[in-house]
């Protein structure tokens, strides 16, 4: 199992969090996150953490490590995982990846190309264009220069959809082109790829009782403390930021601040799920309201240890 790096995916409020804590017994593995949220401090209820109590038990990487009003990104994520997983590998313990930012799983496992594209005149005179036409004229003149990438983004990602088009523009090669020039992880290790799903309806329930229940645990606090300070972009970003702000400035009542919550995280788990959809080496693990985290863990560490 040493060579073995594991992935467990899945759309928010599937119930990720529980079955990694017991796959990761079962393996021996140390779990490295992969959710682009949590890696921030202070954020704990609006992205799910899981309880320190529980990470505790189980070692966790890359969970609560920067402050929130610093960016981060992609390069800097796939780093410090690729760094995490050489560590765990030395502690002769598996690299188990758990969360649900596809894009982050993406970067570790096939690699990030190198180049020379950055070109922030570039990048925000896209951005005032996006002000004036929209997204959608971005995503037109894109995918007359990469019509590869626009099959995998979608039309309202303006942030993906900028970067493609900065790429282009500054480097004069699509970015489709570049991406298969990266270097991933199936070189040296044996990657396993799971992600969990489970009827949309049930998934859509277990959205709306997260949120309740986020804001029983004291998230309007949370928030208001996020709030006094000057969040980064990548930060701002989180589902709930965004939505209670208009509570907060007397946009719209409480009631109404949740019923977006709920809608917008609905939307972002839609979206996750066609995006893991696209990667046809992904094990699909179906689940339902019935079945409990140890039979999920059970049914994956199976196919594990099938091969």
């Amino acid at each position: 199992m040493l060579n073995k790096v594991i992935f467990l995916l899945g759309p928010t409020a599937v119930g990720k969090t529980k079955a990694a804590l017991i796959l990761a017994g079962k393996i021996n593995a140390e779990i490295i996150s992969c959710d682009s949220m949590q890696i921030y401090k202070g954020m704990d209820i609006i992205t799910s953490k899981p309880a320190l109590k529980l990470r505790e038990k189980i070692p966790h990487h890359l969970i609560g490590t920067i402050p929130v009003d610093k960016e981060y990104d992609v390069s800097r994520y796939r780093r410090e995982a690729v760094s995490s997983i050489r560590e765990i590998i030395k502690r002769e313990k598996i690299p188990l990846f758990v969360g649900g930012t596809a894009l982050y799983a993406s970067i570790v496992i096939d690699g990030i190309f190198k180049d020379k594209s950055k070109n922030k005149k570039i990048r925000e005179g896209l951005y005032d264009e996006m002000e004036k036409f929209g997204s959608q004229y971005l995503y037109e003149r894109l995918t007359k220069v990469d019509p590869e990438a626009v099959l995998k983004i979608h039309p309202h990602d303006t942030r993906r959809i900028i970067r493609a088009l900065e790429v282009f523009e500054s480097t004069g090669k699509p970015i489709s082109e570049l991406k298969k020039q990266r270097k991933g992880l199936t070189d040296d290790y044996d990657i396993k790829i799971f992600c969990l799903n489970m009827p949309r309806s049930e998934l859509y329930e277990r959205i709306d009782g997260r949120v309740e229940k986020m804001f029983k645990m004291g998230l309007i606090s949370e928030v208001r403390k996020l709030l006094k300070r000057r969040l980064s972009k990548t930060a701002s970003c989180a589902i709930g930021i965004r939505e209670l702000k208009g509570y907060f400035e007397g946009l719209y009542d409480l009631d109404e601040a949740k019923r977006l919550m709920k809608q917008n995280t609905r939307h972002f788990a839609k979206r996750q799920l066609t995006w893991f959809r696209k990667d046809k080496r992904i094990k699909w693990v179906e689940v339902d309201d019935k079945v409990r985290p140890g039979e999920m863990a059970k049914k994956i560490f199976k196919e594990i240890n099938s091969h």
